[in-house]
Protein backbone atom coordinates (compact mmCIF):
# COMPACT_ATOMS: atom_id res chain seq x y z
CA UNK A 1 0.00 0.00 0.00
CA UNK A 2 1.25 3.50 -0.83
CA UNK A 3 2.22 5.60 2.18
CA UNK A 4 -0.33 8.25 1.22
CA UNK A 5 -3.71 7.69 -0.40
CA UNK A 6 -5.88 9.86 -2.59
CA UNK A 7 -9.35 8.57 -1.76
CA UNK A 8 -12.69 9.03 -3.50
CA UNK A 9 -15.78 8.06 -1.50
CA UNK A 10 -18.64 7.24 -3.87
CA UNK A 11 -22.15 8.15 -2.70
CA UNK A 12 -24.12 11.00 -1.20
CA UNK A 13 -25.84 9.74 1.94
CA UNK A 14 -25.26 9.59 5.67
CA UNK A 15 -23.24 6.40 5.32
CA UNK A 16 -20.84 8.06 2.90
CA UNK A 17 -20.63 11.17 5.08
CA UNK A 18 -19.64 8.95 8.03
CA UNK A 19 -17.08 7.05 5.93
CA UNK A 20 -15.53 10.27 4.60
CA UNK A 21 -15.38 11.74 8.11
CA UNK A 22 -13.66 8.65 9.50
CA UNK A 23 -11.22 8.18 6.62
CA UNK A 24 -10.23 11.85 6.67
CA UNK A 25 -8.93 11.41 10.22
CA UNK A 26 -6.26 8.91 9.17
CA UNK A 27 -2.65 10.11 8.64
CA UNK A 28 -2.31 7.99 5.48
CA UNK A 29 -4.75 10.24 3.61
CA UNK A 30 -3.19 12.80 1.27
CA UNK A 31 -6.54 13.92 -0.15
CA UNK A 32 -10.15 12.88 0.18
CA UNK A 33 -12.89 13.62 -2.34
CA UNK A 34 -16.57 12.67 -2.56
CA UNK A 35 -18.49 11.68 -5.68
CA UNK A 36 -20.99 13.19 -5.86
CA UNK A 37 -21.33 13.79 -2.10
CA UNK A 38 -23.87 16.27 -0.78
CA UNK A 39 -23.88 19.94 0.16
CA UNK A 40 -22.83 19.33 3.74
CA UNK A 41 -19.95 17.09 2.66
CA UNK A 42 -18.86 19.76 0.17
CA UNK A 43 -18.10 22.10 3.06
CA UNK A 44 -15.20 19.83 4.02
CA UNK A 45 -14.12 17.90 0.95
CA UNK A 46 -13.96 18.52 -2.81
CA UNK A 47 -16.88 17.08 -4.78
CA UNK A 48 -16.57 15.36 -8.13
CA UNK A 49 -19.50 16.42 -10.29
CA UNK A 50 -20.62 13.01 -11.49
CA UNK A 51 -23.64 10.78 -10.97
CA UNK A 52 -22.85 7.62 -9.01
CA UNK A 53 -24.93 5.60 -11.49
CA UNK A 54 -22.82 6.73 -14.48
CA UNK A 55 -20.07 4.12 -14.41
CA UNK A 56 -18.03 5.50 -17.30
CA UNK A 57 -18.12 9.07 -16.01
CA UNK A 58 -17.28 7.93 -12.49
CA UNK A 59 -14.20 6.06 -13.69
CA UNK A 60 -13.09 9.08 -15.71
CA UNK A 61 -13.62 11.39 -12.72
CA UNK A 62 -11.62 9.14 -10.40
CA UNK A 63 -8.83 8.89 -12.96
CA UNK A 64 -8.85 12.66 -13.38
CA UNK A 65 -8.59 13.09 -9.60
CA UNK A 66 -5.54 10.75 -9.53
CA UNK A 67 -7.38 8.55 -7.05
CA UNK A 68 -5.36 5.71 -5.57
CA UNK A 69 -8.33 4.19 -3.69
CA UNK A 70 -12.07 4.36 -4.37
CA UNK A 71 -14.50 3.40 -1.60
CA UNK A 72 -17.98 2.62 -2.94
CA UNK A 73 -20.80 3.27 -0.50
CA UNK A 74 -24.19 2.51 -2.14
CA UNK A 75 -25.38 -0.80 -3.54
CA UNK A 76 -26.62 0.42 -6.94
CA UNK A 77 -23.17 1.33 -8.39
CA UNK A 78 -21.85 -2.05 -7.20
CA UNK A 79 -24.66 -3.88 -8.97
CA UNK A 80 -23.96 -1.77 -12.07
CA UNK A 81 -20.33 -2.92 -12.18
CA UNK A 82 -18.49 0.18 -10.97
CA UNK A 83 -15.92 -1.88 -9.07
CA UNK A 84 -15.24 -3.97 -12.18
CA UNK A 85 -14.72 -0.88 -14.31
CA UNK A 86 -12.38 0.76 -11.79
CA UNK A 87 -10.32 -2.42 -11.56
CA UNK A 88 -9.97 -2.51 -15.34
CA UNK A 89 -8.81 1.11 -15.17
CA UNK A 90 -6.09 0.12 -12.70
CA UNK A 91 -7.56 1.96 -9.71
CA UNK A 92 -7.72 0.14 -6.39
CA UNK A 93 -11.36 -0.18 -5.34
CA UNK A 94 -12.97 -1.17 -2.07
CA UNK A 95 -16.21 -2.85 -3.08
CA UNK A 96 -17.14 -6.15 -4.74
CA UNK A 97 -17.61 -6.93 -8.41
CA UNK A 98 -21.12 -6.94 -9.86
CA UNK A 99 -21.11 -10.73 -9.76
CA UNK A 100 -20.07 -10.80 -6.09
CA UNK A 101 -22.55 -8.02 -5.27
CA UNK A 102 -25.35 -10.38 -6.26
CA UNK A 103 -25.25 -11.44 -2.62
CA UNK A 104 -27.29 -8.28 -2.13
CA UNK A 105 -28.85 -7.59 -5.52
CA UNK A 106 -30.59 -10.99 -5.54
CA UNK A 107 -31.91 -12.46 -2.32
CA UNK A 108 -32.46 -15.80 -4.05
CA UNK A 109 -28.84 -15.89 -5.23
CA UNK A 110 -27.77 -15.21 -1.64
CA UNK A 111 -29.93 -18.14 -0.50
CA UNK A 112 -28.20 -20.42 -3.00
CA UNK A 113 -24.79 -19.35 -1.71
CA UNK A 114 -25.87 -19.90 1.88
CA UNK A 115 -27.11 -23.38 1.00
CA UNK A 116 -23.80 -24.25 -0.66
CA UNK A 117 -21.83 -22.83 2.28
CA UNK A 118 -24.07 -24.55 4.87
CA UNK A 119 -24.90 -21.19 6.47
CA UNK A 120 -27.84 -21.21 8.92
CA UNK A 121 -30.75 -19.22 7.49
CA UNK A 122 -34.53 -19.27 7.13
CA UNK A 123 -36.18 -21.75 4.78
CA UNK A 124 -37.38 -19.91 1.68
CA UNK A 125 -39.01 -20.28 -1.74
CA UNK A 126 -38.84 -18.00 -4.78
CA UNK A 127 -41.90 -17.22 -6.90
CA UNK A 128 -42.38 -15.16 -10.04
CA UNK A 129 -46.09 -15.91 -10.54
CA UNK A 130 -48.88 -14.82 -8.22
CA UNK A 131 -50.59 -18.24 -8.29
CA UNK A 132 -47.40 -19.97 -7.15
CA UNK A 133 -46.83 -17.37 -4.44
CA UNK A 134 -50.34 -17.81 -3.02
CA UNK A 135 -49.84 -21.56 -2.76
CA UNK A 136 -46.50 -20.95 -1.03
CA UNK A 137 -48.20 -18.65 1.48
CA UNK A 138 -50.46 -21.55 2.41
CA UNK A 139 -47.44 -23.75 3.05
CA UNK A 140 -45.60 -21.21 5.19
CA UNK A 141 -48.52 -19.90 7.25
CA UNK A 142 -48.72 -16.68 9.25
CA UNK A 143 -46.89 -14.53 10.04
CA UNK A 144 -45.64 -14.21 6.47
CA UNK A 145 -42.30 -12.79 5.37
CA UNK A 146 -42.23 -11.68 1.73
CA UNK A 147 -39.25 -9.95 0.11
CA UNK A 148 -38.68 -8.41 -3.30
CA UNK A 149 -35.79 -10.38 -4.75
CA UNK A 150 -33.85 -7.35 -6.00
CA UNK A 151 -32.72 -3.99 -4.66
CA UNK A 152 -35.55 -1.95 -3.15
CA UNK A 153 -33.79 0.68 -1.01
CA UNK A 154 -34.49 -1.21 2.20
CA UNK A 155 -38.26 -1.08 1.66
CA UNK A 156 -38.85 -4.35 -0.21
CA UNK A 157 -39.87 -6.46 2.80
CA UNK A 158 -43.27 -7.18 4.28
CA UNK A 159 -43.79 -9.00 7.57
CA UNK A 160 -47.48 -9.47 8.27
CA UNK A 161 -50.08 -11.75 9.82
CA UNK A 162 -52.76 -10.20 7.61
CA UNK A 163 -53.39 -12.48 4.64
CA UNK A 164 -55.08 -9.74 2.63
CA UNK A 165 -52.20 -7.32 3.13
CA UNK A 166 -49.71 -10.03 2.22
CA UNK A 167 -51.53 -10.96 -0.97
CA UNK A 168 -51.74 -7.31 -2.00
CA UNK A 169 -47.99 -6.94 -1.49
CA UNK A 170 -47.34 -10.03 -3.63
CA UNK A 171 -49.59 -8.77 -6.43
CA UNK A 172 -48.09 -5.28 -6.33
CA UNK A 173 -44.63 -6.81 -6.72
CA UNK A 174 -45.35 -9.44 -9.36
CA UNK A 175 -48.14 -7.83 -11.37
CA UNK A 176 -47.85 -4.17 -10.43
CA UNK A 177 -44.90 -1.82 -10.44
CA UNK A 178 -44.24 -1.38 -6.73
CA UNK A 179 -40.50 -2.00 -7.05
CA UNK A 180 -40.14 -2.32 -10.82
CA UNK A 181 -37.90 -5.07 -12.14
CA UNK A 182 -36.36 -5.85 -8.69
CA UNK A 183 -39.82 -6.93 -7.53
CA UNK A 184 -40.67 -9.24 -10.43
CA UNK A 185 -39.67 -12.18 -8.25
CA UNK A 186 -40.45 -12.51 -4.56
CA UNK A 187 -38.83 -14.64 -1.90
CA UNK A 188 -41.18 -16.05 0.74
CA UNK A 189 -39.39 -16.97 3.96
CA UNK A 190 -39.96 -18.78 7.19
CA UNK A 191 -40.66 -16.30 10.01
CA UNK A 192 -37.87 -16.15 12.59
CA UNK A 193 -38.32 -15.03 16.16
CA UNK A 194 -35.45 -13.47 18.09
CA UNK A 195 -33.26 -10.40 18.33
CA UNK A 196 -31.71 -8.69 15.33
CA UNK A 197 -28.09 -7.67 14.97
CA UNK A 198 -25.87 -6.36 12.19
CA UNK A 199 -22.27 -7.51 11.75
CA UNK A 200 -20.05 -5.99 9.06
CA UNK A 201 -16.97 -7.88 7.86
CA UNK A 202 -14.21 -6.12 5.91
CA UNK A 203 -12.98 -8.76 3.43
CA UNK A 204 -10.12 -9.15 0.96
CA UNK A 205 -11.47 -12.32 -0.63
CA UNK A 206 -9.79 -14.72 1.81
CA UNK A 207 -9.40 -12.95 5.14
CA UNK A 208 -11.76 -10.70 7.03
CA UNK A 209 -12.07 -8.43 10.06
CA UNK A 210 -15.33 -7.97 11.96
CA UNK A 211 -16.18 -4.41 12.97
CA UNK A 212 -18.21 -3.53 16.08
CA UNK A 213 -21.63 -5.19 15.90
CA UNK A 214 -24.65 -2.88 15.76
CA UNK A 215 -28.41 -2.97 16.00
CA UNK A 216 -30.62 -0.90 13.71
CA UNK A 217 -34.31 0.03 13.89
CA UNK A 218 -36.19 -0.44 10.62
CA UNK A 219 -39.79 0.31 11.55
CA UNK A 220 -41.07 3.83 10.90
CA UNK A 221 -42.61 4.58 14.29
CA UNK A 222 -41.99 4.17 18.01
CA UNK A 223 -42.57 0.73 19.44
CA UNK A 224 -41.40 -0.86 16.19
CA UNK A 225 -44.70 -0.04 14.51
CA UNK A 226 -45.38 0.87 10.92
CA UNK A 227 -43.74 -0.07 7.62
CA UNK A 228 -40.11 -0.92 7.10
CA UNK A 229 -37.80 1.95 6.22
CA UNK A 230 -34.17 2.24 5.22
CA UNK A 231 -33.42 2.68 8.93
CA UNK A 232 -34.59 5.07 11.66
CA UNK A 233 -31.52 4.80 13.89
CA UNK A 234 -28.99 2.43 15.37
CA UNK A 235 -26.61 1.79 18.23
CA UNK A 236 -23.25 0.06 18.67
CA UNK A 237 -22.08 -2.14 20.17
CA UNK A 238 -25.00 -4.49 20.73
CA UNK A 239 -24.71 -6.82 23.74
CA UNK A 240 -26.54 -9.46 21.70
CA UNK A 241 -23.25 -10.18 19.88
CA UNK A 242 -20.55 -11.29 22.32
CA UNK A 243 -17.11 -12.75 21.56
CA UNK A 244 -18.46 -16.30 21.32
CA UNK A 245 -21.14 -15.28 18.83
CA UNK A 246 -18.59 -13.33 16.80
CA UNK A 247 -16.55 -16.52 16.44
CA UNK A 248 -19.65 -18.30 15.14
CA UNK A 249 -20.31 -15.51 12.64
CA UNK A 250 -16.69 -15.57 11.51
CA UNK A 251 -16.29 -19.34 11.26
CA UNK A 252 -19.76 -20.52 10.20
CA UNK A 253 -20.91 -17.61 8.06
CA UNK A 254 -18.28 -15.21 6.72
CA UNK A 255 -15.43 -17.65 5.99
CA UNK A 256 -17.62 -20.29 4.26
CA UNK A 257 -19.32 -17.59 2.17
CA UNK A 258 -15.99 -16.11 1.06
CA UNK A 259 -14.76 -19.60 0.13
CA UNK A 260 -17.96 -20.39 -1.77
CA UNK A 261 -17.84 -17.11 -3.69
CA UNK A 262 -14.22 -17.71 -4.66
CA UNK A 263 -15.08 -21.23 -5.81
CA UNK A 264 -17.82 -19.72 -8.00
CA UNK A 265 -15.35 -17.32 -9.60
CA UNK A 266 -16.74 -14.27 -7.79
CA UNK A 267 -14.09 -13.40 -5.22
CA UNK A 268 -15.61 -11.06 -2.65
CA UNK A 269 -13.59 -7.97 -1.73
CA UNK A 270 -15.48 -5.37 0.23
CA UNK A 271 -17.90 -5.25 3.15
CA UNK A 272 -20.00 -8.33 3.73
CA UNK A 273 -22.87 -7.07 5.85
CA UNK A 274 -24.49 -9.93 7.77
CA UNK A 275 -28.02 -9.25 8.99
CA UNK A 276 -28.67 -11.72 11.80
CA UNK A 277 -31.62 -12.97 13.75
CA UNK A 278 -30.38 -14.43 17.02
CA UNK A 279 -32.89 -17.17 17.76
CA UNK A 280 -33.16 -19.65 20.62
CA UNK A 281 -31.37 -22.13 18.35
CA UNK A 282 -28.51 -19.76 17.51
CA UNK A 283 -27.83 -17.07 14.90
CA UNK A 284 -29.44 -17.33 11.46
CA UNK A 285 -28.82 -15.06 8.51
CA UNK A 286 -31.68 -12.78 7.46
CA UNK A 287 -29.83 -11.09 4.62
CA UNK A 288 -26.50 -10.17 3.15
CA UNK A 289 -25.55 -6.73 1.90
CA UNK A 290 -22.48 -6.15 -0.22
CA UNK A 291 -21.53 -2.81 1.36
CA UNK A 292 -21.51 -0.92 4.65
CA UNK A 293 -24.94 -0.77 6.30
CA UNK A 294 -26.95 2.40 6.68
CA UNK A 295 -27.62 3.56 9.44
CA UNK A 296 -25.17 1.16 11.12
CA UNK A 297 -22.10 2.80 9.56
CA UNK A 298 -22.96 6.09 11.23
CA UNK A 299 -22.61 4.51 14.70
CA UNK A 300 -19.82 2.02 13.90
CA UNK A 301 -17.36 4.54 12.44
CA UNK A 302 -16.96 6.53 15.71
CA UNK A 303 -16.29 3.17 17.44
CA UNK A 304 -13.48 2.27 15.01
CA UNK A 305 -9.97 3.23 16.11
CA UNK A 306 -6.67 2.84 14.30
CA UNK A 307 -6.52 3.41 10.54
CA UNK A 308 -9.63 2.62 8.53
CA UNK A 309 -7.66 3.74 5.47
CA UNK A 310 -5.04 1.02 5.92
CA UNK A 311 -7.76 -1.56 6.52
CA UNK A 312 -9.81 -0.75 3.42
CA UNK A 313 -6.78 -0.20 1.17
CA UNK A 314 -5.35 -3.54 2.24
CA UNK A 315 -8.67 -5.28 1.59
CA UNK A 316 -8.93 -3.65 -1.85
CA UNK A 317 -5.47 -4.90 -2.78
CA UNK A 318 -5.85 -8.38 -1.29
CA UNK A 319 -3.46 -7.71 1.60
CA UNK A 320 -5.82 -7.19 4.55
CA UNK A 321 -4.06 -6.14 7.76
CA UNK A 322 -6.24 -7.10 10.76
CA UNK A 323 -4.09 -4.97 13.06
CA UNK A 324 -4.95 -1.77 11.16
CA UNK A 325 -7.98 -1.03 13.34
CA UNK A 326 -9.10 -1.47 16.92
CA UNK A 327 -12.40 -1.02 18.72
CA UNK A 328 -13.02 2.05 20.80
CA UNK A 329 -14.55 1.84 24.26
CA UNK A 330 -18.02 3.12 25.10
CA UNK A 331 -21.08 3.20 22.88
CA UNK A 332 -22.64 5.19 20.06
CA UNK A 333 -26.29 5.96 19.31
CA UNK A 334 -27.63 7.49 16.09
CA UNK A 335 -31.10 8.97 15.47
CA UNK A 336 -32.38 9.54 11.93
CA UNK A 337 -34.17 12.82 11.17
CA UNK A 338 -36.67 12.04 8.41
CA UNK A 339 -39.34 13.72 6.32
CA UNK A 340 -42.57 13.72 8.34
CA UNK A 341 -44.29 11.49 5.76
CA UNK A 342 -41.45 8.99 5.40
CA UNK A 343 -41.54 6.30 4.10
CA UNK A 344 -45.04 6.36 2.59
CA UNK A 345 -45.07 9.92 1.21
CA UNK A 346 -41.96 12.10 1.09
CA UNK A 347 -42.96 15.71 0.45
CA UNK A 348 -39.68 17.48 1.17
CA UNK A 349 -39.30 21.18 1.78
CA UNK A 350 -39.28 21.12 5.58
CA UNK A 351 -36.51 22.84 7.50
CA UNK A 352 -34.20 21.69 10.30
CA UNK A 353 -32.68 24.50 12.34
CA UNK A 354 -29.68 23.97 14.62
CA UNK A 355 -27.70 21.25 12.83
CA UNK A 356 -24.67 23.48 12.32
CA UNK A 357 -24.55 24.33 16.02
CA UNK A 358 -24.25 20.61 16.84
CA UNK A 359 -21.35 20.23 14.43
CA UNK A 360 -19.02 22.08 16.79
CA UNK A 361 -19.35 19.58 19.64
CA UNK A 362 -16.79 16.82 20.27
CA UNK A 363 -19.31 14.22 21.45
CA UNK A 364 -21.87 14.79 18.68
CA UNK A 365 -21.66 14.12 14.95
CA UNK A 366 -24.15 15.15 12.28
CA UNK A 367 -24.07 13.07 9.12
CA UNK A 368 -26.15 14.52 6.29
CA UNK A 369 -28.11 12.55 3.72
CA UNK A 370 -31.21 14.13 2.12
CA UNK A 371 -30.62 17.79 2.96
CA UNK A 372 -30.09 20.92 0.90
CA UNK A 373 -28.86 24.36 2.01
CA UNK A 374 -31.48 26.90 1.01
CA UNK A 375 -32.03 30.47 2.23
CA UNK A 376 -29.61 30.12 5.11
CA UNK A 377 -31.09 26.87 6.48
CA UNK A 378 -30.94 23.12 5.96
CA UNK A 379 -34.02 21.92 4.09
CA UNK A 380 -35.34 18.36 3.91
CA UNK A 381 -35.08 17.09 0.34
CA UNK A 382 -35.21 13.29 0.86
CA UNK A 383 -36.74 10.62 3.07
CA UNK A 384 -33.86 10.42 5.53
CA UNK A 385 -32.46 13.91 5.93
CA UNK A 386 -29.66 13.55 8.50
CA UNK A 387 -28.42 11.56 11.48
CA UNK A 388 -27.58 12.89 14.91
CA UNK A 389 -24.97 10.60 16.43
CA UNK A 390 -23.65 10.72 19.99
CA UNK A 391 -20.90 8.80 21.71
CA UNK A 392 -20.86 8.07 25.44
CA UNK A 393 -19.29 5.85 28.06
CA UNK A 394 -22.23 3.46 27.72
CA UNK A 395 -25.38 3.06 25.63
CA UNK A 396 -27.62 4.91 28.08
CA UNK A 397 -25.28 7.88 28.17
CA UNK A 398 -24.94 7.94 24.39
CA UNK A 399 -28.72 7.75 23.99
CA UNK A 400 -29.30 10.60 26.45
CA UNK A 401 -26.74 12.74 24.61
CA UNK A 402 -28.23 11.97 21.19
CA UNK A 403 -31.76 12.92 22.22
CA UNK A 404 -30.57 15.97 24.15
CA UNK A 405 -28.96 17.12 20.90
CA UNK A 406 -32.14 16.40 18.93
CA UNK A 407 -34.12 18.48 21.42
CA UNK A 408 -32.07 21.56 20.48
CA UNK A 409 -33.31 21.34 16.88
CA UNK A 410 -36.32 23.22 15.59
CA UNK A 411 -38.11 23.59 12.29
CA UNK A 412 -40.96 21.84 10.50
CA UNK A 413 -41.64 18.96 8.15
CA UNK A 414 -39.40 16.44 9.91
CA UNK A 415 -39.67 13.87 12.67
CA UNK A 416 -37.69 11.10 14.38
CA UNK A 417 -38.30 8.02 16.46
CA UNK A 418 -38.04 8.70 20.17
CA UNK A 419 -37.17 5.18 21.32
CA UNK A 420 -33.90 4.35 19.55
CA UNK A 421 -31.67 2.31 21.92
CA UNK A 422 -34.30 2.58 24.65
CA UNK A 423 -34.31 -0.47 26.90
CA UNK A 424 -34.38 -3.97 25.46
CA UNK A 425 -34.90 -4.23 21.71
CA UNK A 426 -38.46 -5.17 20.86
CA UNK A 427 -38.34 -5.95 17.16
CA UNK A 428 -38.54 -9.67 16.60
CA UNK A 429 -39.78 -9.92 13.03
CA UNK A 430 -37.73 -11.51 10.28
CA UNK A 431 -36.93 -8.54 8.02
Amino acid sequence: MDARERIVVVGSGGREHALAWRLSRDPEVEALMVAPGNEAMARRWPRLDVRESDVGAMVAACRGANATLVVIGPEAPLAAGLADALEVAGIAVYGPSAQAARLESSKWFAKSVMAAANVPTAHAEACDRVADALVALDRFGAPWVVKADGLAAGKGVLVSSDRGETERFVRECLEGDRFGEPGRRVVIEEFLDGEEASVMAVCDGERHVLLTAARDFKRAYDGDRGPNTGGMGAYAPTPAVDAALERVVSERIVTPVLDTMTARGARFRGTLYVGLMITAGGPRVLEFNARFGDPETEVVMPMTGGSLTRLLAGAARGTLDPSAVMRERGACVGVALVDEGYPEVVRGGGGITGLDTLEGRDDIHVFHAGTAWRDGAWRVRGGRAAYVVARGSDRAGARDAAYAAVETLTGEGWRCRRDIASGAPTEVAST
